[in-house]
């Protein structure tokens, strides 16, 4: 009943009121980062989201505000994320209001306030049967990953397993207590890295080392 129903039903009216009620702040930012950014103040990247009933992932446009730059090396491409990072942006995320706009993609429909994180795209291939199942329900602004350390956890798997909790035991309570504790963490701005996959680097360049690895015991 809760899963099915009423999570969405609170998806929209929380996500609308929030909205509402943050709007002077998001114009101020959105104006601000015009100004910082020296023009789009706004990060869009397809995410991949809840699977269709086919059991493939939908996608969908993830919308933040900016934080880094898009400065590039000699050879055109772009500089790793600590150099393209502006201060601004180190602000934004130190008390996570670069996150903000993801009210929009809930309110759509495309995430809801609590979830397994959307990854990026390129990820998919990399996912075990198992971890597919993360996407079982709509990707969130936070979740049971990010309440137990967030980028601090140590590995992906770990992370991944949080996930899988998460699917497994969804309830409103377990909602609830999820938007509790991340509260009192943005508050306190504990497990907070700023940077991103600072702790365990890419999901691909893990998984791809795995497999490289496995190849030289194989032979």
């Amino acid at each position: 009943m809760y899963r099915k129903y009423l999570k969405r039903l609170f998806d929209i009216l929380g996500s609308l009121f929030a909205l509402i009620v943050l709007s002077p702040v998001l114009l101020l930012l959105i104006i601000v980062g015009a100004v910082a950014m020296k023009g789009n103040p706004f990060f869009i990247q397809k995410r991949p989201g809840r699977k269709d009933r086919n059991g493939e992932e939908t996608m969908f446009r993830l919308i933040k505000l900016r934080t880094m730059t898009n400065a590039k090396d000699g050879n055109g491409r772009l500089l790793a994320d600590d150099e393209r990072i502006t201060s601004y942006g180190r602000l934004l995320r130190s008390a996570s209001l670069d996150e903000l706009l993801e009210l929009v993609n809930i309110l759509k429909g495309d995430m809801s306030f609590v979830g397994p994180r959307p990854l990026l795209v390129e990820y998919l291939p990399y996912y075990t049967e198992e971890e597919r199942r993360r996407h079982d329900v709509r990707p969130g602004l936070t979740g049971l990953a990010q309440v137990n350390g967030r980028n601090a956890i140590p590995s992906w798997e770990s992370r991944f397993q949080y996930d899988l909790e998460y699917v497994r035991s969804c309830s409103f309570r377990l909602d609830l207590k999820i938007i509790l504790i991340t509260i009192k963490k943005v508050i306190r701005r504990s497990d907070i890295r700023i940077g991103s996959e600072i702790a365990v680097g890419r999901l691909d360049d893990a998984r791809r080392g795995r497999s490289r690895a496995c190849d030289r015991q194989t032979f």
